[in-house]
């Protein structure tokens, strides 16, 4: 069976994460979508609200697991049984990063690969960074994120749409 691991912060999760998943869902017999804790980022959603917006977002995908880890990767894939961790490629920086991280992955865990995917042209551009700016000052982050996920943000923005 293969087994990947799709991991992030997903605060919020945007369309961009969408396609990875959607894509990559068909390329494994069971995805884990999993939102990383990570006490150092002050994020918008907490890990409950991050999860259950992506299981709504993905309960159409049979083999999608949405889960939420802390500590390394690489240990948590093995815990899960994961041999692929999922990444999303959007520009030549991501790329440079991303790397660096598959390659120290790779040496921690010989047995974890990491396969990247260029995001749909549509979405190069688009982070959560990118849409909690635009929310941020009351804009339309309608092309960027299901409109669930939207009401979200501006709801806990406190701004009036």
């Amino acid at each position: 069976m293969k087994i990947a691991i799709y991991p992030g912060s997903f605060d919020p999760m945007t369309y961009g994460h969408l396609d990875i998943i959607e894509r990559s869902s068909k390329m494994v017999d069971k995805l884990y979508v999993s939102v990383l804790i990570n006490s150092a980022k002050n994020p918008l959603f907490s890990i409950d609200e991050r999860v259950s917006m992506i299981k709504e977002m993905t309960s159409h995908l049979d083999n999608v697991e949405v889960t939420a880890f802390d500590g390394l990767l690489v240990d948590y894939a093995k815990k899960m049984n994961a041999s692929i961790i999922v990444r999303g490629l959007r520009a030549v920086t991501d790329f440079e990063y991303e790397l660096q991280i598959a390659q120290t992955n790779r040496i921690v865990n010989p047995k974890v690969d990491t396969i990247f995917l260029t995001t749909s042209l549509e979405y190069s551009y688009l982070s959560s960074t990118i849409v909690k700016e635009v929310a941020s000052y009351a804009g339309d982050i309608s092309k960027f994120v299901p409109k669930k996920i939207a009401d979200a943000v501006y709801t806990k923005l406190n701004i009036k749409r």
